[in-house]
């Protein structure tokens, strides 16, 4: 796995953490919620009815993101194919982390250090550790 570093722009990285922060922020100020992916897609399903409708525009939203984004003529780093039982493991391992943690990097991450918890910063500091640990194994040892 490599990094396209030609294709890599900080303007484009900070635009997106923007609308990140932009959309957590309009989340809580009109609909009083947290912006985690993690509560979001679980609520899909064992929220109730009406609530279940905004969680469900979310997730069209961030899926047709990559396609409204090539309508405007720019281009989207194509996705590296892994087996796919890699897949299902690493989304078990983030599935199960996300439960233990209460809440999943975007949670914790965007909205929970806004709000100066140390909980959040805790499993935001965890998250990452994992993440590096988790790179190096690949890398370097498997």
């Amino acid at each position: 796995m490599t990094i396209d570093w030609t294709s890599f722009t900080p303007w484009s990285a900070l635009l997106g953490g923007a609308l990140i922060g932009l959309a957590a922020a309009i989340l809580v100020l009109f609909n009083g919620r947290v912006f985690g992916i993690s509560g979001l897609l679980s609520g899909t399903w064992t929220g109730q009815a009406g609530d279940r409708a905004w969680r469900w525009m979310a997730l069209l939203g961030m899926a047709a993101a990559p396609w409204l984004y090539r309508l405007i003529g720019e281009t989207v780093p194509p996705v590296q194919a892994q087996p796919w039982m890699w897949v299902v493991v690493a989304g078990l391992l983030v599935g199960f982390g996300t439960r233990l943690g209460s809440g999943c990097t975007s949670g914790h991450g965007v909205c929970g250090l806004s709000r100066l918890s140390p909980r959040s910063l805790v499993a935001t500091l965890a998250f990452m550790a994992s993440g590096f640990l988790t790179v190096f194994v690949l890398r370097h040892v498997l």
